[in-house]
């Protein structure tokens, strides 16, 4: 009786372990398809759960900050940590936070499951060049360059 008992215990647990797979495997492929549509519309939301700069290492930050594509526009509500090589003029710093027209967007594909963003945005404060990785798993990395100021790197998931 026992031994027909852990067979059916083992048989349980393959069948429970093979429908995780599955539901793992149309979750991967979901994410994947949000990431194709989201590149290819220039439309996404990342939300954003670090920072990492050169001078002052890595930081967890609150959940509230994000980076919005919106087709020709981008929203940008990150933190900054640096240093700035020059003062705004007759202007509050607004940092990272604004929205903006997009002046130029360059799309590659350096690997078979990363797209590669390149977006040139113009404030009245700065020049930004911010470099968005997505990977097909909904995983982003963000490179922002400026100007006049220290280069910042965030990391975040795409919201489907």
């Amino acid at each position: 009786m026992k031994k027909y008992s852990f067979i059916l215990f083992i048989t349980m647990l393959a069948c429970l372990s093979c429908a995780t797979q599955q539901e793992r495997a149309e979750r991967r492929a979901l994410m994947r398809k949000a990431v194709a549509e989201a590149v290819e519309n220039k439309r996404m939301h990342i939300d954003i759960t670090s920072m990492s700069t050169l001078r002052y290492g890595s930081r967890m930050v609150t959940p509230d900050f994000y980076l919005e594509l919106l087709g020709d526009s981008i929203r940008s509500y990150l933190p900054y940590l640096g240093q700035a090589y020059q003062a705004p003029i007759a202007s509050p710093s607004q940092g990272l936070n604004f929205d903006a027209h997009i002046q130029s967007i360059k799309e590659s594909h350096p690997k078979k499951d990363l797209s590669r963003l390149e977006i040139g945005v113009k404030t009245t404060e700065d020049t930004y060049l911010y470099t968005i990785e997505l990977y097909n798993s909904g995983k982003a990395f963000i490179h922002v360059r400026s100007t006049h100021r220290d280069p910042i790197s965030f990391d975040g998931d795409l919201v489907p």
